[in-house]
């Protein structure tokens, strides 16, 4: 499969794409060229280094929506060992924009959801790009159920652009299972760990991203709406979806300002898609740590503590 590169990679896709070139040249004419190449495979990770140090807020999100960026079924197979999804609301239906169930996260038995978006056409329909109905958030609430019952820590991976805004997820009462879902999470009796993966949008990140601890990947966003959309609706179509990027403050550097994430998680040199395995080896220690950290804690300390942290919110801001 083809690489897929963003506008500000071009000069990296020229270079790569000559290595490329001179890798046939080298195998059809018995080498010669090896020591060009290395050189040009040290200037392309140079240039990449170099980009990714200096993402402006519209670059960054773009880069949280790379669809080569590990999504929740690559963090399951990753780090859950054991898996063994559930499935249905009991209401109405199974939504796959929003997946979850059981397993062990490195030995300790834990209940894990998440955003899927699917990868190509077919799994892309099959998870609705990641926009969860109102069936997804009420499969999050007794996902959220289950692990009170049986006093087991919960991780959710965020990623997904906003929640479904279609005719039959309004009919199906989607503001009303994101408040559910989110409202649970918020009195949650067990200790949660959220992780902000790609995109982190609106409501429909929102209902499961309401832990105990809020880590976000270094180049992933988290926003109430879409740049576009800001752009919309609060200037009309005037500005840019870059300049309503940089004014929403949405990327992790100024979230952690914000206080309204605990973390940042630092991604490999060129981002999580770049080297999926490394990204998702430091998202399970980071994850692992923020748990460790959490354990002993009373049911009243655990809410008390998540009331603190998110009535803190926008009572301070970046200086």
């Amino acid at each position: 499969m083809a690489a897929h590169y963003l506008e500000f990679e071009r000069p990296i896709a020229d270079l790569e794409a000559k290595i490329e070139e001179l890798s046939k040249l080298s195998e059809t004419a018995g080498g010669g060229v090896d020591e060009e190449i290395e050189s040009l495979r040290a200037r392309a990770q140079e240039l990449r280094r170099e980009a990714y140090s200096n993402l402006d807020a519209w670059q960054k999100t773009q880069v949280a929506r790379h669809p080569d960026r590990p999504h929740f079924v690559d963090y399951v197979a990753a780090l859950i060992d054991e898996f063994q999804e559930l499935r249905g609301d009991r209401k109405f239906a199974d939504d796959q924009a929003i997946m979850g169930g059981i397993g062990r996260f490195r030995g300790r038995p834990v209940v894990v959801m998440g955003h899927e978006k699917g990868r190509d056409t077919v799994t892309r329909v099959k998870h609705n790009f990641g926009y969860a109905r109102p069936e997804g958030y009420r499969k999050a609430v007794r996902l959220f159920e289950l692990a009170e019952r049986f006093k087991l820590p919960v991780i959710s991976f965020v990623d997904t652009p906003a929640a479904y805004p279609g005719m039959a997820s309004e009919e199906r009462g989607v503001a009303e299972a994101i408040a559910r879902s989110t409202e649970k999470a918020l009195m949650l009796e067990a200790p949660m760990v959220a992780v902000v993966t790609g995109e982190g949008g609106s409501g429909g990140a929102l209902g499961i991203a309401c832990g105990s601890r809020v880590l976000i990947l270094e180049h992933a966003i988290y926003s109430v709406i879409p740049p576009e959309g800001a752009n919309s609706i609060l200037w009309r179509g005037a500005r840019t979806p870059g300049e309503a990027a940089k004014a929403m403050k949405i990327t992790a550097q100024d979230l952690v300002k914000l206080k309204i994430v605990d973390r940042i998680i630092p991604e490999p040199a060129g981002g999580a898609h770049s080297d999926p395995e490394a990204a998702m080896q430091a998202v399970g220690d980071a994850v692992e740590e923020e748990l460790k950290g959490l354990e002993g804690l009373s049911v009243e300390e655990l809410k008390a503590r998540r009331a603190e942290r998110f009535y803190a919110i926008g009572r301070s801001g970046i200086q």
